[in-house]
């Protein structure tokens, strides 16, 4: 029987139409739940919590195949630096723990950017706020489920880079 999480519930009350996908094993990385669910990484986001000047905290969505690029990450939300979030503030923040980090109902609302390539995609996966839980939708719809903005903010992983 398939858990609801908050998000999931979010988008069944704004009856967003949404997949989910779940999997066995705990905490892995993007890349290797992609691989486990037979999915496109170019199509599995993850999510990363940032903080700009104190006490700004932003939410970034980027492709499993690829690192948040803090730079561009900064200047797409008007910050002149963000850096990662310590992962033992990641649920007091957020209400989530890391590997199970939604963009959707954070406790404490954020900023959301997704990175740009999620516009080449019919459809993306994200966390639904659970380790182990997928939502896929469509991209056409994450207007209707969060206030976000595209931008370029990734970068290729050293290993990707030729």
């Amino acid at each position: 029987m398939e858990q609801k999480t908050n998000p999931m519930r979010h988008l069944d009350r704004l009856g967003i139409p949404y997949e989910t996908h779940h999997y066995e094993g705990g905490a892995l990385s993007g890349a290797e739940v992609a691989r486990v669910q037979g999915q496109d990484p170019a199509e599995v986001f993850k999510t990363l919590v940032t903080v700009g000047a104190p006490k700004s905290y932003y939410v970034f969505l980027v492709p499993v195949t690829g690192d948040l690029d803090l730079k561009k990450a900064a200047a797409s939300v008007g910050e002149k630096s963000v850096s990662m979030i310590k992962s033992a503030e990641l649920l007091p923040l957020t209400g989530y723990v890391h590997g199970g980090c939604s963009p959707l109902c954070t406790k404490r609302p954020m900023r959301v950017t997704i990175d740009s390539s999620a516009q080449g995609h019919e459809r993306i996966y994200f966390s639904a706020g659970k380790v182990g839980y997928q939502i896929e939708m469509a991209v056409a719809d994450l207007p209707k489920a969060m206030d976000f903005k595209f931008a370029d903010i990734a970068k290729p992983r050293p290993e990707e880079v030729r």
